[in-house]
């Protein structure tokens, strides 16, 4: 069984919405939506470290295609926010936890401030996936059929983003999986 969950968080209203899905396909074959062909590796969970900056570029690539098939500017991969990113995908997969906030209550806004942020917004979509429900598509379709992840992507005023991917899941009991970090933001 392969499973999926997101959560996202707005800086901005500093609100939490913390959805799990759960999803299994009778016969084993999880179908990848269409918009995952036209970018590379989109559909390839990420195994190792070699395999996350294409697992990176199709995530920003996926996104991308959802901001400009409506209109808005392409988001910029930003190393800052990257950064911001992997610091808490790391540390969710070593920690064993699920959130935007550390167990010992570091936030997304401590986050941004330790790595000297500055901006007017930003916005963060969580996510891991299991099997064939950890690729770069499964994760952003996940994300589009969330409201709240979806506002994030979709947001006009966000014009920056970085990803953090990290080959194992946030619960150990769990193998073959990714989680998925993403920030926004506006200088």
């Amino acid at each position: 069984m392969s499973t999926m969950s997101v959560i996202h968080r707005p800086l901005a209203l500093w609100a939490v919405l913390l959805g799990a899905v759960v999803l299994a396909a009778a016969s084993g074959v999880v179908p990848e939506p269409a918009t995952a062909a036209a970018c590379a590796h989109a559909k390839d969970r990420p195994e190792r470290a070699a395999d996350m900056p294409a697992a990176r570029k199709a995530v920003l690539c996926l996104v991308n295609r959802e901001r400009t098939s409506r209109g808005l500017r392409a988001l910029k991969a930003n190393d800052t926010l990257e950064k911001v990113e992997r610091v808490l995908a790391r540390d969710m997969v070593k920690r064993h936890y699920f959130d935007h906030t550390t167990p010992s209550g570091k936030t997304f806004s401590d986050r941004l401030k330790d790595a000297r942020w500055r901006g007017s917004t930003a916005g963060e979509n969580i996510a891991w996936g299991s099997g064939g429900l950890g690729s770069p598509a499964k994760i952003v379709d996940g994300w589009m059929h969330s409201s709240g992840h979806r506002a994030n992507i979709l947001n006009k005023a966000f014009t920056r983003a970085g990803t953090a991917i990290v080959a194992a899941a946030p619960d150990a009991d769990v193998d073959e999986a990714a989680t998925y970090a993403m920030a926004y933001d506006r200088p």
